[in-house]
């Protein structure tokens, strides 16, 4: 049988840093990928890093991963292409702006950089937005993003200098468990021995808990992006390239300048069933787009450059998950469930972090995992904790 100190399943972001993690902690790792790392909703991703959180766990998780990409060209051979752009929240009711002063609150008390910007305040700065429509927004100018192929290229690049043993086209299939701990995993080559596995899997996450004899709430639903032609300056004669991006929470519509000086803005439908989609839903993009052209006025009437449409994963309450796999004999010991809850761009390098601490040390400082394992879920999926409420519109069941 082949042997490995620890098995890590899936070549996406979490997958792939988190063996990166532990292979630099001088483990041997096998990761796993049933077809090709990136291949799913990693090289499809928007790009978005952002540590305006609307939860503890979240500003945590965004502000490590933020500093972990901005390092990256110190460490290792490739880096994730990070630009700190500036990262825009507007509010446009009563409601948001008290929510917002609440967030501002909770992240500088976590260390963030934020700040509240007056209406009159973010009306003369050069934003794209409509003057006079906002009742001011949260900034934060060390948020931004990073290309999301190139991040497929720069944790495929680390991987290879860390020595991580790579088996694409290798499907996890079981795993193996012993007195209640598991011994390694079986394959669609064979089985491997292991005192410890990490399961990740974005979308399919769910999938991969059912092979190992476990339910994960996780779930995957289609994300669209949209880059368009070149924008214009502003009447200031500003580079739309150097605004600041920008996230309508209410609507759940996100900007960040895209190639060519077009604009790449994402949305995602909360009234769509959950599941693999990958088809462009051309209806709800022009909704969205007068959406768009509302926000950002110089976008009205441009042509579209590409699309695309991607599944993405979620958790019923757009929180990580972080903590032994369930069966209903209890927890398995040595293994650890591993997802960014539709997040994994800008949660990924934190929760893989935290993942491979799980692994080498039975705990993490990064943060408080007590609340995000699997057990915070009833037999529903519904969850004990309050949901994060800077996200996307996903839906709140998973299948």
């Amino acid at each position: 049988m082949e042997t490995a100190d620890v098995v890590v399943v899936g070549g996406g972001t979490v997958g792939a840093w988190t063996a990166c993690f532990l292979a630099e902690a001088g483990q041997r790792v096998v990761l796993l990928e049933a077809q090709t790392l990136g291949s799913g909703a990693s090289s499809r991703a928007a790009g978005m890093v952002r540590a305006q959180g609307g939860t503890e766990a979240a500003i945590r998780l965004g502000l490590f991963s933020r500093e972990f990409y901005a390092g990256q060209p110190d460490h290792y051979p490739l880096d994730s292409g990070f630009v700190a752009q500036g990262y825009l929240m507007p509010c446009y009711s009563d409601a948001e702006v008290a929510a917002a002063h609440e967030r501002i609150a909770l992240q500088q008390s976590l260390g963030l950089a934020v700040e509240w910007v007056e209406p009159d305040e973010l009306d003369r700065r050069e934003t794209g937005l409509a003057p006079g429509a906002t009742l001011g927004a949260s900034y934060a100018a060390g948020d931004g993003y990073i290309d999301a192929p190139r991040n497929v290229l720069a944790y495929t690049a680390a991987l290879v200098a860390r020595g991580v043993d790579v088996r694409e086209r290798r499907a996890f299939t079981g795993l193996i468990v012993e007195a209640g701990r598991t011994t390694g995993v079986e394959t669609s080559s064979g089985p491997i021995s292991a005192g410890a596995v990490v399961l990740t899997g974005g979308p399919d996450l769910a999938e991969v808990g059912r092979a190992a004899g476990g339910h994960v709430w996780a779930g995957g639903t289609r994300h669209q992006v949209v880059v368009t032609e070149p924008v214009p300056r502003t009447a200031n004669g500003a580079d739309p390239r150097a605004l600041p991006m920008v996230f309508d929470v209410a609507s759940g519509i996100y900007w960040r300048p895209g190639e060519e000086g077009g604009l790449l803005w994402g949305m995602s439908n909360p009234d769509e069933q959950p599941g693999r989609a990958r088809e462009f839903d051309w209806a709800y993009f022009e909704k969205m787009r007068r959406r768009v052209a509302e926000l950002y006025p110089a976008t009205a009437g441009l042509g579209v450059r590409r699309v695309w449409a991607a599944t993405i994963d979620y958790t019923p309450d757009h929180l990580p998950i972080l903590g032994p796999l369930l069966r209903e004999d209890g927890p398995v010991l040595g293994t650890v469930v591993a997802s960014a809850g539709g997040h994994g761009m800008m949660w990924g390098p934190g929760v893989s972090r935290a993942a491979a601490d799980l692994v080498l040390h039975g705990h993490t400082d990064l943060l408080d995992v007590a609340d995000l394992g699997l057990d915070r879920f009833d037999a529903d999926g519904r969850s004990r904790l309050a949901a994060d409420p800077i996200a996307l519109p996903f839906p709140q069941r998973t299948h």
